[in-house]
């Protein structure tokens, strides 16, 4: 009995040892699995981790600098890095692990959610309050790490305020909210100058496309800073190391006022005319700045838009504008005078086996005139017969009077791609000199002139004879020091004598007072200048059916100039092609919208106005802004009981003061925001989970929802200002 108790004692012993053999048997052999693997890994795979390891947890990265500013010649911005963002959620941060885990120390995510999406929606608006719950609950239940809050891209603003909405508003590692920047160049006055303003590439390593942002792209990008980034809790901390240095601002010469009028006059005209293409330079006769600049082509039928810097890269033949340049010549040589007559061969005169003609060679075109008819009426034959009967012994003395001038020279200019003007020489260019060159050259053919040149030329007759530089930048600036300032670059001290300027200025104020440019005849501001007309050339095809194009170049006020300009329409449908009724129109609307921005009036000189309504009038808003601004201007303001209780009202001026009436908001229904200003307008609807789409400016005049109805969350309301 005893030896069989035992042998059972022994044979438990055996099994327990056999247990425990096994057991750290398999301990023994997992204990050196771990050692073996991690041998391995230190041994074979060490370095591809310790280099994975480094890049994770620390890395060199590049801090962008903000890109400068393009500036108007006052300050205003018409270029600029606007930063935009994309929103992201983690759904691995503290805050969501807390909510499965129930924590009830705080609010979680599913209780606020419904106030969360409706807030989202009311400032986003590309989801409704129960998409945008939908939404966020698909990303909390995949658990996503990189879930996009919004398709759409956020301001700044928007972002901040975003962050402080239900939830978002916890810290940065509780509601896992971070943010992708994304800077956009952005133009805040449109289309103004675009051309010339230039454009950025998508890729902003490419940095500038075209125009000033090509031209001055290494001083407006900027200096790139450095630093580290750490990871740290799974989030990217970046630790700087060198700060970037931001671009610098360059300021241009641009006055946006004037570049409004400029565009839109033009726009009209090109719409009414059915042209091509049009442009205008408006510039500042005594410093040569650009005040304004268009460049318009046909994009659609109706539309145009900024495509092409014609007025700096097309080399263009000038037409009849050019047979200033040639009168100019004739009279500093003194082959001509004011007094003298030429026989204009009644609209057509043979020449060297071509025949020339004038504008109205079928109605029997011109006989004799007078040196300033011929420039009045824009005479082919009379300038061609001057200059052919003076210079066809000798044409490089013509070709060289227009050197002298400095017609053929060269400017820089912060436009990349600008054209050159390109005046042939006898001896120079013989081989593509011809007998018919010297007629044909006199009155703008054969020549290729940028409108920017033509300009130039002319605005030295209205700055009395002193040729001046067309320039485009004033200053650059780094951090509000000035670097480098543009001053005017005089080209020629005087392009003639005193004599054949005060000669060629009466001719020009003669074209639009009784010649070709009657179009541009004005009333109220006197203009000087001279038309063009002309065919578009082909190429080796000749002239032919490439239609005409039109111009008019000059300045205002005549008798003391400060703007000159040049107008070019090209291909026009509509109407007879005409430089003085089409282009000079141009000029003339632009001058007088010029003159009327500089017109004052004294108060004491403007007669008083008998139904002139002494008590301003207002907009409704809330009670206690409006009471403190009538307090300020010591109106009297008259209010009931009912008045006195409410926050918000609406107003009545007349001659006894300002009357209020209650508006009553109720949750759950429309506000009635008629006579209310924009921004008291939109806080009443959007506080009722309304969408709002404005039209117009002033005060609410009309609501597509009328006030009183339910508020549905999500809804528009179109609502019209006036």
């Amino acid at each position: 009995m005893i030896d069989k108790e035992n042998k059972n004692k022994k044979n438990k012993k055996d099994v327990l040892f056999l247990k425990y053999f096994i057991l750290i048997s398999v301990i023994l052999i997992f204990f050196i699995g771990i050692i073996f693997r991690a041998c391995y890994i230190y041994l074979v795979e060490g370095e591809e981790w310790r280099k994975k390891s480094v890049e994770n947890a620390v890395r060199e990265v590049v801090l962008e600098p903000q890109r400068g500013d393009i500036l108007s010649h006052d300050g205003k911005v018409l270029a600029s890095s606007i930063p935009y963002y994309y929103l992201l959620i983690d759904f691995k941060a503290d805050g969501y692990t807390a909510e499965r885990y129930k924590d009830k120390t705080r609010k979680t995510l599913t209780d606020t959610l419904p106030e969360l999406a409706r807030k989202l929606s009311a400032k986003i608006g590309d989801k409704s309050p129960q998409q945008y719950e939908r939404h966020i609950m698909n990303g909390y239940k995949t658990k996503s790490r990189q879930f996009y809050l919004s398709n759409k891209r956020v301001s700044f603003v928007d972002k901040m305020e975003i962050q402080k909405y239900p939830f978002l508003s916890l810290s940065k590692g509780m509601n896992g909210l971070y943010e992708k920047e994304l800077l956009q160049r952005e133009k805040p006055f449109g289309s103004l100058a675009s051309r010339t303003i230039g454009d950025v590439y998508a890729d902003k390593g490419k940095g500038g496309k075209n125009g000033l942002e090509l031209e001055f792209d290494s001083l407006l990008r900027g200096v790139p800073g450095k630093g580290i980034r750490r990871r740290i809790r799974g989030y990217n901390v970046v630790e700087k190391l060198k700060d970037p240095k931001d671009g610098c601002d360059i300021v241009t010469t641009i006055d946006v006022k004037t570049q409004d009028i400029v565009e839109r006059v033009l726009r009209e005209q090109l719409q009414t005319l059915d042209a091509e293409m049009g442009l205008v330079v408006l510039m500042d006769v005594k410093t040569g700045e650009v005040r304004a600049i268009s460049n318009m082509g046909r994009v659609a039928e109706g539309v145009y838009a900024e495509t092409k810097n014609h007025a700096v890269a097309d080399e263009l033949e000038p037409g009849s504008t050019f047979k200033i340049a040639s009168m100019m010549v004739a009279l500093e040589d003194g082959v001509v005078d004011v007094n003298d007559s030429i026989f204009c061969e009644n609209g057509a005169w043979a020449i060297h086996r071509r025949v020339m003609k004038d504008h109205n060679w079928n109605k029997g075109g011109y006989g004799w005139l007078t040196v300033p008819e011929i420039i009045h009426n824009s005479s082919n034959i009379g300038i061609a017969k001057i200059i052919e009967q003076n210079y066809k012994d000798n044409p490089a003395k013509f070709v060289e009077g227009l050197y002298k001038i400095g017609l053929n020279k060269t400017f820089w200019m912060p436009i990349p791609g600008a054209g050159v003007p390109k005046i042939k020489h006898p001896v120079k260019n013989k081989d593509l000199w011809w007998s018919t060159t010297l007629p044909w050259m006199s009155m703008g053919y054969e020549t290729q002139i940028p409108p920017i040149y033509s300009l130039t030329f002319f605005n030295a007759i209205a700055n009395g004879g002193k040729m001046v530089a067309p320039h485009f930048v004033k200053r650059i600036v780094d951090q509000g020091t000035i670097i480098k300032e543009y001053k005017t670059e005089v080209l020629n001290p005087s392009i003639c004598s005193y004599s054949t300027l005060n000669k060629l200025k009466k001719m020009m104020e003669g074209v639009v007072e009784i010649g070709t440019g009657k179009g541009a005849y004005s009333p109220y501001i006197k203009l000087a200048g001279k038309t063009g007309t002309a065919q578009v050339s082909l190429g080796r095809s000749g002239y032919g059916m490439g239609g005409h194009q039109v111009s008019f170049c000059g300045y205002f006020p005549a008798d003391n100039p400060k703007y000159s300009g040049i107008v070019v329409i090209r291909r026009p449908r509509n109407g007879y092609a005409s430089g003085g009724a089409m282009a000079g129109a141009v000029m003339k609307r632009i001058a007088e919208q010029e003159y009327a921005r500089a017109f004052r009036v004294e108060a004491k000189d403007v007669p008083l106005d008998s139904t002139l309504l002494f008590t301003p009038v207002t907009k409704g808003g809330n009670l206690k802004n409006l009471e403190s601004l009538m307090d300020e201007l010591d109106l009297d303001v008259s209010a009931t009981e009912e008045t006195a209780s409410t926050k918000w009202t609406r107003t009545k001026s007349d001659e006894n003061g300002i009357a209020i009436a209650p508006i009553v908001v109720k949750d759950g229904l429309v506000p009635n925001v008629v006579g209310l200003g924009l921004r008291d307008a939109l806080y009443l609807l959007e506080s009722q989970g309304l969408r709002v789409s404005v039209s117009g400016k002033g005060k609410v005049v009309s609501q597509s929802i009328q006030g009183g109805a339910r508020a549905n969350k999500g809804n528009t309301v179109f609502i019209r200002l006036n």
